[in-house]
């Protein structure tokens, strides 16, 4: 198996975890959206919202995408555009993940690629995308695992 069958971000982040990486919130809002259309109009009295805001907001979710990281034409994420990276397939393989001014965000914002960084340095990126892996299956998502 190659890097090219995982989604994941040179960052750290293994995108088969993301719901919008993968497109399941966009299939999830357009079978909503299919199902509830002009289908609630009767129960506006009893909700504090109206039903076609709730429409508009399912429209936007449905058409909601992600490329994954690898993906992006322009990257605008520094990570994206550093050729260390690049080379070596993943920021979780270079020696300088900890100090590096282009990966702090993620390591704020996703404090587990600290932890991650560890793990690879042990078993190996391969291993630990096939442990990512195992963990979507189990039902594990982004949402779940990243700070606020």
């Amino acid at each position: 198996m190659s890097f090219k069958d995982y989604k994941y971000g040179l960052c750290g982040v293994f995108c088969e975890m993301c719901p919008i990486g993968t497109g399941k919130i966009a299939d999830l809002a357009t079978e909503l959206l299919k199902l509830t259309r002009g289908s609630y109009r009767w129960a506006e009295e009893s909700v504090d919202f109206k039903f076609e805001d709730l429409w508009k907001g399912l429209e936007f979710l449905s058409k909601d995408s992600c490329p994954t990281c690898l993906n992006i034409e322009e990257p605008w994420c520094e990570v994206l555009k550093c050729e260390k990276a690049k080379k070596l397939k993943s920021c979780l393989l270079c020696d300088e993940f900890f100090e590096c001014p282009k990966t702090s965000y993620h390591r704020d914002r996703y404090p587990f690629v600290k932890d991650h960084y560890h793990r690879v340095k042990k078993i190996g990126l391969k291993k630990h995308f096939k442990e990512e892996r195992k963990k979507v299956k189990d039902g594990i998502i982004l949402n779940d695992i990243r700070a606020w």
